[in-house]
């Protein structure tokens, strides 16, 4: 599956991506932006720039990963969002190896 965030600086964006990696709850993660949002919160319309990080991860592991994004994230309401993937049956057996493995 992907499971993608939004955070508020390049900086933010590859220290999550590279610490999930790196406790092999993602096999990879993607950073993107600047991207701009423009969104409702608490009854005002906000614009933010943002960075985009999308975590490939297997449905088993989506538990502990939102919770290490939870975990390390700075918003009140932070998005995490998942969805499932189709594709390449050797990709996704290596990103099932990869997060299969112990943390090390």
């Amino acid at each position: 599956m992907q499971v993608t965030t939004t955070v508020d600086s390049r900086e933010a964006a590859e220290a999550m991506a590279r610490s999930a990696v790196e406790a092999r709850l993602a096999a990879c993660a993607q950073v993107a932006g600047p991207i701009t949002s423009v969104y409702r919160w608490q009854g005002a319309i906000e614009t933010a720039q943002e960075w985009t990080v999308a975590f490939k991860t297997t449905i088993e592991h989506y538990a502990a990963l939102e919770a290490h994004i939870r975990d390390r994230h700075t918003y009140d309401l932070p998005e995490i969002v998942a969805v499932a993937l189709t594709g390449s049956a050797a990709y996704l057996d290596w990103v099932r190896a990869e997060v299969g493995q112990p943390a090390g």
